[in-house]
């Protein structure tokens, strides 16, 4: 029995501290008016640099990629290319590259013969077929505003910067009963918490939105083959190297993406992710940041996705250990203890549901901030099995690549702003 109290102890402290940090990292933005207005603060300049965009796709519908690229091409910025990334034995991808080139010159396509397929092959691969100045990502499915680059080009003017990172929002809250809350996941990520890591010199990039100078991708040999969280290898390289990382965040400019379209390839998705953390980890990178406490944050950042998602499950078997058991008052009432920063996550989150909904012209319902509630254990299940899923992985050495399709789920809740919009005018 005392064993038994000292492990709820335990585990109810380490829970607790794992819940303050998730929830302080999530409020950075939120923490003072000033702070707030200065992430969305426009950043003006005449255009003077230019852009190879690529597009990496893989058994991609012709809907879903010609819409990217339509809005890409609609970009007003004079000076920029797209390439569309595509491997050899994708035949039917490689058609609609084909096509959908054929409409403008700016539009090339870009072909990888590597024998094993995945996004970073790809992207070293289309690297060398770009011939502007700064190299940016889009994901497949990407709906890209058309002052994007113009925005990303005075950034990089007025900020010095050597890479600047985009924002992303998933915009589909309901087609699948994980989307509300991955949607906000993601709100959360790019609006806040991107920010906060970047202020602190250490940034794992989005692989979507991204801009890095080409001049300095090419210096340090482009993206890690293997790592199939290359956007988070690479951030983790550069910011070692001191180069600096500045991200953008204006509501009227975030790319708009969907969530995967099941349960099961959301739980894929995950596990690539959270596996692609564990090579970086491994790989150690991180260790060569300057100082101690930048390891350290360096270090629980790339380990953070596993312990919150193990928190959540964690926390009801606490709960239900001390309660159940014949433990002290004392220990019952701090095994309750990691409740106090969850309801506030919680209860925060909802906050920034409604400006979300605000921002992107989202009518959120009641029903909505009740799901959010009830969903917020079982999507906690969810990343929890990717997490264990991704380590018996890594124990067994398999890396496949596990690619999300995309089925333009997004497509529909664009539309509909879009009409609304026009509406207003």
């Amino acid at each position: 029995m005392v064993f038994l109290n000292f492990l709820i102890v335990i585990v109810a402290i380490g829970l607790t501290l794992i819940s303050t940090s998730t929830l302080w990292w999530m409020m950075h933005a939120w923490r003072s008016p000033q702070l707030f207005e200065s992430i969305g603060r426009p950043v003006y300049g005449r255009p003077s640099m230019s852009f190879s965009i690529i597009v990496p796709c893989r058994e991609e519908s012709e809907d879903v990629m010609s819409e990217t690229v339509r809005l890409l091409l609609a970009q007003r910025h004079p000076n920029f290319e797209v390439v569309i990334s595509v491997g050899d034995d994708d035949l039917a991808t490689v058609a609609n590259a084909h096509r959908i080139a054929e409409i403008d010159s700016k539009v090339k396509v870009s072909i990888n013969y590597d024998p094993i397929k995945n996004k970073p092959r790809q992207l070293n691969s289309s690297l060398r077929d770009c011939t502007k100045e700064v190299v940016g990502i889009m994901d497949a499915e990407s709906l890209s505003a058309p002052e994007l680059l113009a925005r990303i080009d005075s950034t990089f003017q007025a900020e010095d910067a050597d890479i600047v990172q985009g924002a992303v929002h998933l915009i589909n809250l309901r087609s699948r009963w994980f989307s509300l809350r991955n949607c906000l996941e993601y709100r959360v990520w790019f609006r806040s918490r991107l920010h906060g890591h970047a202020d602190q010199g250490f940034l794992p990039l989005g692989g979507n939105t991204v801009f890095i100078r080409r001049s300095l991708l090419q210096a340090v040999g482009g993206w890690d083959g293997d790592c199939l969280a290359e956007d988070c290898e690479i951030g983790v390289r550069l910011s070692a190297l001191g180069k600096r990382t500045v991200c953008v965040y204006d509501t009227a400019l975030v790319t708009r993406e969907e969530t995967p379209d099941s349960t099961r390839a959301f739980i894929k998705q995950r596990t690539r992710w959270s596996l692609g953390f564990m090579q970086v980890l491994a790989k150690g990178k991180w260790k060569d940041l300057p100082t101690r406490g930048d390891r350290l944050r360096a270090r629980w950042l790339l380990m953070q996705q596993y312990t919150c998602a193990l928190a959540g499950i964690v926390l009801p078997l606490a709960i239900a250990g001390a309660v159940l058991s014949d433990s002290p008052v004392p220990v019952v009432l701090l095994a309750f203890l990691p409740l106090i920063p969850t309801l506030l996550t919680v209860a925060f989150e909802a906050e920034i549901l409604r400006e979300f909904g605000h921002d992107l012209n989202f009518r959120i319902r009641s029903g909505d901030y009740a799901w959010l509630v009830v969903s917020t254990p079982f999507y906690q299940l969810l990343l929890a099995i990717a997490a264990l899923r991704a380590l018996w992985k890594y124990r067994t050495g398999d890396f496949g690549w596990e690619k999300t399709d995309h089925v333009g789920a997004h497509l529909i809740p664009q539309m509909q702003m879009t009409t609304a919009a026009d509406g207003i005018a």
